[in-house]
């Protein structure tokens, strides 16, 4: 006799998934989709991290050439004398050439730079020795050297007054001493100490008794100053010598620290998230 059975599954039908395996294969799908935004992440960050290093190297390398081409204005330049200053002393010693008869001039050399400012009473880049107007004459040299900021040397400077052979006996170094015109001067301002001592040579002319005073203006217009003080300490040499070295060594540091982070952060994502190892090697449930 048929027993009749009570409601139940169609037998074409496959059984139905546990729970447990659902969840598991669910869990695997989110997990691999999450190690593929990881990676692509780490991808994307690893790029950044390379054009960045290679914008730091290329930054530091310019750096470096710039300063190995860096010319002579790293400190060592001696400044010449103005215009007004140039066209002022011009117009003193034309002054003084008129009243005495005498022909004065200046020359300045800085460092490797020679003749970096000529002139005299006939004008800005005359010299008066071998000139036919000038018998009697009087010439200020004035020589200046700036050792680089690098260097442990101190600014040099010196001067020598020569003259036509009647008027070489006075003695210019004291005259012009004594009018506060020392040798340490021409380092505080090269330019302007040159113009100021040959406008002082008429005086000084004019005090030994070789020729009539002249005129009483003998400072050009805005020379009448007192001397420049000292430079102040630009500071100790450590820095200044080393500074480029230390930017090279800072980005090293930074390229260093950069791929430091990206591989920490490639590590990390690449590594399965906590208890993914222990579902792994869980049985799957066993089917009842």
């Amino acid at each position: 006799m048929a027993t009749e059975s009570g409601p139940g599954r169609d037998p074409g039908t496959p059984p139905a998934e546990p729970d447990a395996q659902a969840s598991n294969r669910t869990t695997r799908r989110a997990a691999k989709g999450r190690r593929a935004r990881d990676r692509e992440t780490a991808r994307r960050v690893r790029t950044v991290a390379i054009w960045v290093g290679v914008a730091v190297v290329v930054a530091t390398a310019f750096t470096l050439i710039a300063l190995g081409e860096e010319p002579d204005d790293d400190g060592t330049q001696v400044p010449p004398p103005t215009a007004s200053e140039l066209a002022d002393t011009v117009q003193l010693l034309g002054d003084a050439y008129r009243a005495q008869g005498i022909c004065y001039g200046w020359r300045l050399d800085g460092g490797r730079t020679s003749r970096l400012s000529v002139g005299s009473n006939l004008g800005d880049g005359v010299e008066v020795e071998d000139d036919p107007r000038c018998e009697r004459w009087v010439k200020i040299a004035a020589v200046v050297t700036y050792t680089s900021e690098s260097s442990e040397s101190s600014d040099l400077a010196s001067y020598e007054v020569t003259s036509s052979d009647d008027l070489a006996g006075i003695d210019y170094e004291t005259g012009l001493k004594r009018l506060d015109l020392p040798t340490d001067a021409f380092v505080d301002d090269p330019g302007w100490a040159v113009c100021r001592a040959a406008v002082f040579l008429p005086l000084l002319v004019a005090e030994s008794g070789a020729a009539p005073a002249a005129p009483t203006k003998t400072v050009p217009p805005g020379s009448a100053q007192p001397v420049p003080a000292a430079l102040p300490d630009s500071g100790g040499d450590f820095w200044r010598d080393r500074w480029a070295y230390l930017v090279g060594a800072g980005g090293l540091f930074l390229i260093t620290a950069l791929l430091l982070t990206v591989g920490w952060f490639e590590r990390r994502h690449q590594l399965p998230p906590p208890g993914a190892a222990a579902r792994a090697r869980r049985p799957p449930a066993s089917r009842r």
